[in-house]
């Protein structure tokens, strides 16, 4: 497929009540290890990209070899890429027109372009990050490929769960800017609860995703009231380190074991 066709693709999987799942990548490998089991689509996560690499999370992965690991993510599966851009490498519009054709040029159709104000406090203004997003549509109308943009709020990730309810409201403003500007998704990771999340893809025109934790209701659930896309975030990544570091602690400790028997 051209990058266009695999970015119509990727607007297409974006269903309510069909909800497309996505287990984060992290590498080419990886990518083609989610592509063997049937994904419709590859995304990368912005912490497992950058643990892979020995960097902590928050754009302290250099652009450049995020945009290596994107390249190589897409010249390895044939099939739509979404890459975790976090808040774009840039604060400042027209410096996110560059940041933003950067990573096109690697193949990717798609972006998760968060509001909170990466090493920062706090999340952008509503009208501000509006401006931000219609700065990465600009730059994919400019190069010619209909990026997905999933524009990612965190106000319910930077807050207590106990005040969830009374933030939907301020989330549902913060979808319609966006949807104006030019987002194509909405992405509210931290928000669990199911009568809230409900209420969000009531509220919202634009098709929501959520991310998957031990607190989210199962994708059944999440069908039913609306969603339409289901990350996994960091924890592919971590579980696949985990059962790493398991097998090799148990093989260490299995030759541990023989070299004690043998006489010194």
């Amino acid at each position: 497929m051209t990058p266009s066709e695999r970015a119509r693709s990727l607007h297409a999987l974006h269903v309510r009540g069909e909800p497309l799942v996505l287990y984060n990548i992290w590498d080419a490998g990886s990518a083609r290890a989610v592509a063997a089991a049937g994904a419709r689509a590859v995304a990368t996560g912005s912490w497992s990209v950058a643990a892979a690499q020995g960097y902590d999370d928050g754009e302290a992965i250099p652009l450049d070899m995020l945009a290596f690991i994107a390249s190589r993510i897409a010249a390895s599966v044939d099939l739509p890429l979404t890459v975790d851009f976090e808040g774009g490498y840039a604060a400042a519009p027209d410096d996110l027109v560059a940041t933003t054709t950067a990573i096109l040029r690697t193949g990717a159709v798609g972006v998760n372009f968060e509001d909170r104000i990466v090493q920062g406090e706090g999340l952008y203004p509503p009208q501000e990050q509006s401006r931000r997003i219609a700065a990465l549509r600009a730059a994919a109308d400019a190069f010619g490929v209909p990026l997905f943009i999933n524009a990612r709020t965190d106000v319910f990730l930077a807050s207590e769960p106990a005040t969830h309810a009374s933030l939907v409201e301020s989330a549902i403003a913060r979808c319609d800017a966006y949807a104006q500007a030019g987002a194509d998704g909405f992405f509210v990771p931290g928000l669990v609860a199911p009568d809230l999340i409900a209420r969000v893809c009531a509220g919202c025109a634009l098709p929501i995703n959520v991310m998957a934790t031990g607190s989210t209701p199962p994708t059944s659930a999440l069908a039913r009231i609306g969603v339409a896309r289901i990350s996994h975030g960091p924890r592919p990544f971590r579980q696949a380190m985990a059962a790493l570091t398991a097998r090799c602690r148990s093989e260490t400790g299995d030759q541990e074991r023989e070299r004690a028997k043998v006489p010194g």
